[in-house]
């Protein structure tokens, strides 16, 4: 059954819960309204909507390497109470956040946070490769909304699919994780660090070395 944006508003504005969240209830209940509420709230997702207006202030700072040190991560992540931040539930949490940055490489946090420059130039970018692609002009820029919004799946971590279960993305897990303990969840800041990154490579300067001493 085809769901409407309308239902999804509706569910949205009766329960709180994610537009997602909202369309996924919708289609499992056939677009039954009150079925859908009694999904989402079984899944305790209406009530980790409401929670994550709540402030979080308190929470921990993770850490994760990778690869014999090779890969390492930083992740700043809040909740509401110190005693949530020091049970195991919450600290395993973080632990695969961090691991999951290690991996899938986010640049962001959320879209918001994309600078609008970067943003254009991505477009301006799509926008070529649609027009090589030789698509019709008047379609171009519904073609371009389309991969733009592919890119911020790939470059915002609340939008990756879960590296431990591709089902979710990260988003999907602070809101059962939100609905599990209980408090507002929220991942602050992380840095993400790869040995050698931005530095020309080792091969590179012998090379150099190499070719100075031939034309020597």
């Amino acid at each position: 059954m085809a769901i409407s944006a309308q239902q999804v508003k509706e569910l949205r504005e009766k329960t709180g819960a994610g537009m997602m969240d909202c369309k996924k209830a919708l289609t499992e209940a056939n677009g039954d309204m009150e079925k859908a509420i009694e999904i989402l709230r079984e899944r305790g997702l209406a009530a980790a909507a409401k929670k994550s207006g709540r402030i979080a202030a308190e929470g921990i700072v993770e850490s994760y390497i990778h690869m014999g040190g090779k890969i390492g991560v930083l992740v700043e992540v809040n909740c509401e109470t110190d005693f949530v931040a020091k049970t195991d539930e919450f600290r395993s949490f973080v632990k695969d956040v961090a691991m999951h940055i290690a991996a899938s490489r986010p640049q962001y946090i959320r879209r918001e946070e994309v600078p609008a420059e970067v943003v254009e130039k991505e477009k301006e970018i799509l926008r070529a490769q649609t027009l090589n692609e030789g698509k019709p002009a008047n379609i171009v820029d519904k073609i371009v909304e389309g991969r733009i919004d592919k890119f911020f799946k790939e470059v915002c971590l609340l939008e990756q699919p879960f590296v431990k279960n591709p089902d979710i993305t990260i988003d999907e897990l602070v809101k059962e994780k939100i609905a599990k303990i209980g408090e507002n969840i929220n991942i602050r800041r992380f840095a993400r660090f790869e040995m050698g990154e931005g530095l020309e490579k080792k091969e590179d300067n012998f090379v150099a070395e190499v070719m100075a001493q031939v034309k020597a």
